[in-house]
């Protein structure tokens, strides 16, 4: 019998599954769909049709007319209907065609895919399942208290990243993985602590950044408090208390994405920043667009990683790593029918990664970096720009 250390460990790239995760899905802020005008959104492999109607409502409808296969997105909004461009059949959001105007009736079988809608946190949400469900509206993320106050909340600083070449789940393993923090985002994860029960998975984190190295949260004067919470598939609110040199910044995060094919997503996020006491307007805004742009350069990190990483089906992990399998135990709940989910999915699980021999190394490791730069300073004078590659 083979010695199992001797054996070469090969990788299982696996396949991506043949279906779009079941749950609520982000399109985008509701705002900017409201104008009057039909959006396309590439979505579960196809494209949508998002038009706001005229009782200020988001319909969202397969973006192919059921007729000849026009392109609604291409059509006019019409009343609470969204007319097609090729011969005006006119489309409600229920999914029914209501009108066409040169016939002297509709089909009874005019019917088109239509999604159930949520505005929820400011965001259009909309309802996919395979087997056709009726929306869960038990499992909606749950609306922040003030989030829609502008004498509380900044305005939403919202972008979005098309991602090409990786599946979804790539996104969801960061949720245990303790260790990229500080090779990735480089902050030193002081604890780390995760908790799956239901249609929701957490991560708990507090970090300090590391002196040696700029970008992302490298910065030693940096302290993060961290909870962030999956709401199913797609939908996180990540809530952080930002302790920058004795600063206290509360910050809320949504990181959301949608599946554009089966191994493509548009990952989006949206930073807001509850108004410091005694801070005017414009500086609370100035605070929301840096933190904005520092945690949209974390997200940068992450997508460079995927773009040039291969999926991996059988990882080989150490005690550090954290609940990976677990966590794809859990997350695979949305990828089965709903009878064939098995308990061990949704059933509360806990583990909190140890961090003292990471931190023990990392630290000694900074401090070498902290050393080197210095002496490359002293041997260059007139450099200030030596650091850590």
């Amino acid at each position: 019998m083979a010695d199992p250390t001797t054996q070469t460990r090969t990788l299982d790239h696996g396949s991506q599954p043949e279906r779009f995760a079941r749950g609520w899905h982000c399109l985008g802020l509701a705002s900017q769909f409201k104008d009057g005008k039909p959006h396309a959104v590439e979505a579960f492999g196809g494209k949508l049709v998002v038009w706001e109607n005229s009782k200020g409502e988001l319909g969202v409808l397969d973006g192919y007319c059921r007729h000849m296969g026009g392109d609604l997105t291409q059509g006019t909004v019409k009343g609470d209907e969204i007319g097609c461009p090729f011969h005006d059949w006119r489309w409600g959001a229920d999914g029914r065609c209501k009108q066409i105007p040169y016939a002297r009736r509709v089909p009874l079988r005019a019917r088109t895919k239509a999604y159930e809608t949520v505005i929820r946190n400011d965001s259009l949400l909309i309802w996919h399942d395979p087997e056709g469900s009726k929306a869960d509206y038990d499992i909606l993320p749950p609306e922040l208290p003030d989030i829609g106050n502008r004498e509380v909340y900044t305005d939403w600083i919202w972008n979005t990243v098309p991602i090409k070449g990786s599946h979804c789940r790539e996104l969801i393993d960061n949720v245990v993985d303790m260790a990229h923090f500080y090779y990735v985002h480089f902050a030193f994860p002081t604890d780390f602590r995760n908790v799956f029960e239901d249609h929701m998975a957490t991560q708990y984190m507090a970090s300090k950044g590391r002196p040696d190295v700029a970008g992302g949260y490298g910065d030693a004067d940096m302290f993060l408090k961290s909870e962030a919470t999956y709401y199913g598939p797609a939908y996180m609110i990540n809530w952080l208390e930002v302790d920058y040199k004795g600063f206290v910044t509360e910050v809320i995060l949504i990181n959301c994405h949608i599946p554009t094919g089966p191994d493509s997503f548009l990952l989006q996020y949206g930073i807001t920043v509850k108004k410091p006491e005694g801070l005017d307007d414009k500086t609370a805004n100035f605070i929301g667009k840096k933190y904005a742009d520092m945690f949209g350069d974390g997200f940068l990190q992450d997508v460079h990683i995927w773009q040039n990483k291969v999926p991996v089906q059988n990882p080989l992990l150490c005690e550090e790593d954290g609940p990976v399998y677990q966590l794809r135990r859990w997350y695979e709940q949305f990828y089965v029918d709903v009878a064939d989910i098995e308990p061990e999915m949704r059933a509360r699980f806990e583990f909190e990664v140890d961090t003292t021999k990471a931190n023990e190394y990392w630290h000694e490791e900074v401090a070498e970096n902290l050393r080197r730069i210095e002496a490359e300073k002293a041997e260059n004078p007139e450099s200030s720009d030596a650091g850590v590659s």
